[in-house]
């Protein structure tokens, strides 16, 4: 086929590589002539592993190409991929200013059928929106050009988005056409020849999908940081009570282990625009406004350790910081707990000394003009001088560091762990003070 990728983001680009790694024609649009020539020149705009070799094979090969014109992109393919950013909005829904602007040139340019794909994270309703705007611009043109609307949400994890994409547990489309729908399952045939995980639903029921995905994740991980405060104050282990819940196959193991919250470009931003189209739609979701005020106070949680050990002033102390990703394998810093525990240390009148594998550029950027934080290229050189070291992102560097070397580097050997990466017992008898989430 012959497909157009709006958007060369983090979805739209794994989506346009993965389409054409099984021989599709693929035109990826995006307005940034910056990012299309980085692009273009070799560069990929995004951390994921095995992005750029996916992206210059597929260049090389001539089934990827990019642009910054959405006239070509709007006639090149027959299926549009709309895979934009949704920002939320001040109250917290998601804006849709790039989706429907994106729709409007579509519209503009097209002079045969297209099936129009919301790829992008979008609220119930979208897809009449983005109805509405392409049948707008085409009245507008005075012209009567067929088109169909299709909900397609993606369900990519950063740092394993390729492998989604290729072996997906599911494929959801949202459509009512019957010649859209065939034009789908004939899109994802090389994706499902094992046996076939295509879900077929109507347009609203997809878009409803993806918001409830996510928010069910967020809820097992702010139900499990809730458990491990009560774990801390009656003398329970969070992971052996995780060990003990998870076994039950009705629960299982995914999304159990407590930490310092969760972040991220998808968990936040989807949770919110769900509360926010229920309210909309005079529904009160009690369940997930208790989820965001859970993951709220467990990003503050290190620093109240923090000043528990130390104090409430933190005038004269410094701390070495391993990870500023919001998870492994991923450069992603929006709405990572790092931020919130790097905001508490520094209003505390503590100074820091941060080290990530990947998101350190990323860190320079946001922390460009704050003095009091700095950046070392090793794990080990942040512990120099530190008065604790504090553990954010479970990158798997981190899991069998050279301890020795961490306490000889630090001023006293404390190790506040928000991932709960090590067993008490063996990093106390290394003659750390060692502190977890939600262990005794």
């Amino acid at each position: 086929m012959r497909i157009t990728v709006i958007g060369s983001g983090y979805v739209g680009l794994v989506t346009g590589a993965c389409l054409a790694e099984v021989g599709n024609d693929v035109l990826c649009l995006d307005i940034d002539q910056a990012k299309i020539d980085m692009i273009n020149a070799g560069g990929i705009p995004i951390h994921e592993p095995g992005l750029d070799q996916l992206v210059a094979r597929n260049m090389a090969g001539g089934r990827l190409a990019f642009t910054s014109d959405p006239a070509r992109a709007s006639s090149h393919g027959r299926v549009q991929f709309i895979a934009v950013g949704t920002p939320p909005d001040e109250d917290g829904s998601a804006d849709l200013k790039y989706v429907i602007a994106a729709a409007r040139n579509i519209a503009r340019h097209m002079t045969d059928y297209k099936i129009v794909v919301d790829k992008s994270t979008v609220p119930v309703g979208t897809a009449d929106k983005v109805r509405e705007a392409m049948a707008s611009v085409l009245a507008e043109r005075g012209e009567e050009i067929p088109f169909s609307v299709v909900s397609n949400p993606e369900f990519l994890k950063e740092g394993a988005a390729i492998d989604d994409f290729m072996s997906p547990d599911r494929i959801v489309i949202g459509a009512d056409e019957p010649r859209a729908i065939e034009a789908m399952r004939t899109l994802y045939s090389p994706f499902v020849r094992n046996h076939d995980r295509l879900l077929v639903m109507n347009v609203r029921s997809a878009e409803l999908t993806k918001y409830a995905a996510n928010s069910m994740l967020a809820t097992r991980i702010s139900f499990m940081n809730e458990l491990s405060v009560l774990a801390e104050r009656v003398g329970a282990d969070i992971e052996a009570v995780r060990v003990g819940i998870g076994s039950d196959s009705r629960i299982g193991y995914s999304f159990l282990y407590a930490g310092c919250g969760y972040g991220g470009s998808c968990f936040p931003k989807d949770v919110k625009a769900l509360v926010r189209t229920a309210a909309d739609n005079g529904v009160d979701l009690d369940i997930l406004r208790a989820v965001e005020g859970a993951n709220d106070r467990q990003k503050r949680l290190l620093v109240d350790k923090v000043k528990k050990l130390f104090g409430e002033r933190l005038h004269g102390r410094h701390f070495a910081l391993w990870g500023l990703a919001f998870k492994p394998k991923t450069d992603d810093m929006r709405e990572a707990a790092s931020r919130e525990i790097i905001a508490g240390l520094l209003a505390a009148g503590a100074t820091i000394t941060a080290y990530d594998p990947v998101a350190t550029d990323e860190a320079k950027r946001i922390y460009a003009e704050e003095s009091r934080i700095t950046f070392s290229i090793r794990p080990l050189d942040a512990c120099q001088g530190a008065d604790a070291l504090i553990i954010v992102t479970e990158w798997k560097e981190f899991r069998s560091p050279d301890f020795d070397g961490v306490r000889e580097r630090l001023k006293q050997p404390v190790i506040i762990d928000g991932r709960n990466m090590y067993v008490p017992r063996d990093i106390r008898e290394l003659g750390f003070e060692y502190i977890s989430i939600g262990r005794p």
